[in-house]
């Protein structure tokens, strides 16, 4: 009976100071940038630019921004946009980088963008 209290003992131990050997390390610590909030007045809001039209050069509607996605492992974000269709039926998705739209007149512009350029973009699929 001894036997087993000491061995029942010495693993009690043994768990605890184990679990509190691995809560000790290098504590983590919040190492926030500096940002120029002015700089940030000029930009656009998401709100804003998602249901925004496409225009090309032309002035002609040529889609809407769907929406923005920025990848994991990438630093660029990109545009999806919805061309073609009438109220949402029969529209296609397409992936453009963020960095080719720039802000004109309260719309997005696409210089040298067409309808039918766009829609030769394969179509694009939200993950589930």
């Amino acid at each position: 009976m001894k036997k087993s209290t000491i061995a029942t003992t010495g693993l009690l131990v043994a768990t605890l100071l184990t679990g509190s050997a691995f809560a000790q390390g290098a504590p983590q610590t919040f190492a926030p940038m500096k940002i120029d909030l002015q700089s940030l007045t000029t930009g656009y809001r998401t709100s804003k630019v998602v249901g925004a039209p496409v225009v090309n050069n032309t002035g002609e509607t040529i889609g809407k921004v769907d929406d923005l996605i920025v990848t994991p492992n990438e630093k660029v974000p990109y545009a999806v946009l919805s061309v073609g269709g009438f109220l949402g039926v029969g529209d296609k998705l397409v992936v453009v980088p963020y960095s080719q739209l720039s802000v004109a007149n309260g719309k997005m512009l696409l210089p040298g963008a067409t309808i039918e350029s766009l829609k030769a973009l394969p179509d694009y699929k939200y993950a589930s």
